[in-house]
């Protein structure tokens, strides 16, 4: 990671610049999310692997990811390019992305499992690989093209907006044009059409973006393992970070859940599509409603009665085992309740962190701090397939290739149990680590020489 210092006075950005970083989001959205939501069924339904195998598949380009962002940042900002260190990369690495992105699921029929598997690893590393050059880059671009404290929040909110957009649009879709199609076949077109997105997004971000002012580069820690031993010792930090990746791996748990839940225990057309929909509907509507929570009593709090509203939320879906597709429904709308204030609140006490340590030592090392939080977050989420995949595993479910197979009951215990239970009890672990989080706005006042309301 870099931290940039724009030179002159803080730029005024247009609206076309705001809207085109912002949609670099699409990109990072869809390849966010459809991986997560579809990759472990496309392997374990339709290509006949092995759901531990499945994990294994899942779980290693995301983990190859989190150790190469460290080398894009160095690499970005060593690039000497009229258009900048970092906008070049985003149209790079963004069509490679793209690219390997529609062939992970356009496997041909290579007559081995060992085979097809091979090629979803190969071009799923391809494609976690350029998303390293392509993410670490935009998340660099703010603190370069403008120093305006107000820009950057206008940044962010055309960034966010967009990306809640893409979960939604990607996530519901995916589900139906792989079952409108159908077979194969339907997992090959929801590649092709995502790897649009992806390129809709990629382009209108490298295009939107050229307009805007390139700030000059002071470089940042170097490896993980530096910018590891710098936050190591700021405790705050390390509590929250732990928090949030335990219940990252919650989320990734549910994520990979719902293909699952929906066909073999719901057995309810398109009912993936109305689960993800419950899940991020909420999120999308609620997120201003618990910044004001947190406003009237302080954002530790918010944030605890968040994730115990996300754990009730998650113990409900057990009701699936009766198929009462209905509370399991209504479950899945209190768990997007409580993950909307769980995204808000650890959002928000993270600059509190890096401004304390900031103030404490007199560097300021916010993008230390935000590389490793990313990482955290990449590797909760990729943890959650792979720990639900090996809840199918001890269940006995059966791998199958494209055929309808009645799971036994066994399995579709795994299947409700990981989505329900195992995420419940990560988001009551991570506030063992929670409860200890000490910085308040007092604290953070006083540490950084001023005063609070």
């Amino acid at each position: 990671m870099s931290t940039a210092v724009p030179t002159g006075e803080p730029a005024t950005l247009t609206r076309g610049v705001r809207i085109g970083y912002g949609s670099g989001s699409v990109a990072t959205g869809a390849f966010g999310t459809v991986p997560g939501l579809m990759l472990l069924p496309y392997l374990t339904d339709e290509l006949g692997i092995a759901a531990i195998w499945a994990g294994v598949i899942v779980f290693v380009p995301k983990a190859w990811d989190v150790l190469l962002n460290p080398v894009a940042g160095r690499v970005s900002d060593r690039t000497i390019d009229p258009a900048g260190p970092r906008r070049p990369w985003l149209i790079r690495a963004g069509l490679m992305l793209a690219g390997a992105f529609a062939l992970i699921f356009a496997a041909p029929d290579l007559g081995s499992a060992a085979l097809e598997a091979t090629w979803v690893l190969v071009f799923f590393v391809l494609a976690a690989s350029a998303y390293a050059f392509f993410q670490v880059p935009y998340v660099a671009m703010p603190a370069e093209i403008t120093s305006s404290y107000d820009e950057r929040t206008r940044l962010m909110t055309w960034r966010v907006a967009i990306l809640a957009l893409t979960i939604m649009l990607a996530g519901a879709t995916a589900p139906l044009i792989r079952d409108g199609v159908g077979g194969r076949d339907g997992y090959r077109v929801m590649g092709v059409v995502m790897a649009v997105l992806i390129v809709v997004g990629v382009v209108s971000a490298w295009w939107g973006t050229r307009s805007a002012p390139i700030g000059a580069i002071g470089a940042g820690a170097g490896s993980l393992r530096e910018q590891l031993r710098i936050v190591g010792r700021a405790r705050d930090f390390r509590l929250l970070l732990t928090t949030f990746v335990l219940q990252a791996l919650a989320t990734g748990c549910m994520l990979a859940g719902v293909d699952y839940l929906a066909g073999d225990v719901l057995l309810r057309p398109g009912a993936a599509t109305i689960l993800f929909v419950c899940f991020v509907g909420p999120a999308l509507v609620l997120t201003p409603v618990w910044a004001r929570v947190g406003e009237r009593v302080g954002k530790k709090q918010g944030y605890v009665v968040s994730s115990l509203v996300l754990a009730a939320g998650a113990l409900l879906t057990l009701l699936a085992l009766g198929l009462n597709d209905v509370w399991t429904m209504i479950g899945t709308a209190l768990v997007g309740v409580g993950y909307a204030g769980c995204q808000v609140f650890p959002m928000a006490m993270l600059p509190d962190a890096a401004a304390v340590d900031s103030a404490r030592t007199g560097e300021n090392r916010a993008g230390v701090y935000t590389g490793v939080w990313t990482a955290g977050e990449t590797l909760g989420l990729a943890l959650g397939p792979a720990v639900y995949a090996v809840g199918l595993a001890l269940g006995g479910y059966v791998s199958s290739q494209g055929r309808d197979i009645e799971q036994p009951e066994s399995a579709q215990l795994a299947i409700v149990l990981g989505f329900s239970v195992v995420p419940a009890l990560l988001v009551l672990a991570s506030l063992w680590w929670l409860r200890r989080y000490a910085l308040d706005a007092t604290e953070v006042a006083t540490a950084q020489g001023g005063s609070h309301d």
